[in-house]
């Protein structure tokens, strides 16, 4: 009887598949990602006449536009909620870790509601924050 030795053969992976696949999702990934800043607010200030002052470091900037949608550092929060403002505030808050209550600057669309704006305020008063100012622009010298 004549055995015959049969030959082994080594199981391999092929990466070529795997690495085209890797490039095509890497190329799909960069394609499909915006990389403009697309939540910002867009707003158009209330105009008033006084004197410019310059922004301290560490202040909160609340803004609202036209429909009352919040953001807070230039950050959109998901709702006008009061509690949702709140909790933004309380976050920035903890964040900056300064002993002096920080000057709240509210940003509001000229055509925004008059509620939204006491909302801003009223949701500031109850983090404790007590120095507030609102954002305006100069007029338009006409005569």
């Amino acid at each position: 009887m004549v055995k015959r030795r049969r030959g082994r053969h080594e199981a391999t992976v092929e990466l070529t598949p795997l690495i085209d696949v890797v490039f095509l999702l890497l190329i799909f990934f960069m394609v499909s990602t915006t990389f403009i800043r697309e939540t910002q607010l867009k707003i158009n200030l209330p105009e008033a006449s006084g004197e410019l002052q310059e922004v301290e470091s560490g202040t909160i900037e609340i803004t609202i536009d036209r429909g009352g949608d919040y953001a807070v550092n230039d950050r959109v929060l998901v709702n006008s909620d009061k509690r949702t403002l709140v909790r933004a505030l309380q976050e920035v808050r903890e964040m900056q870790s300064s002993e002096a209550a920080p000057r709240v600057i509210i940003t509001a669309d000229a055509m925004a509601a008059h509620q939204a704006v006491v909302k801003a305020m009223d949701a500031a008063g109850t983090v404790g924050l007590t120095r507030v100012s609102i954002t305006t622009q100069q007029p338009d010298e006409e005569e």
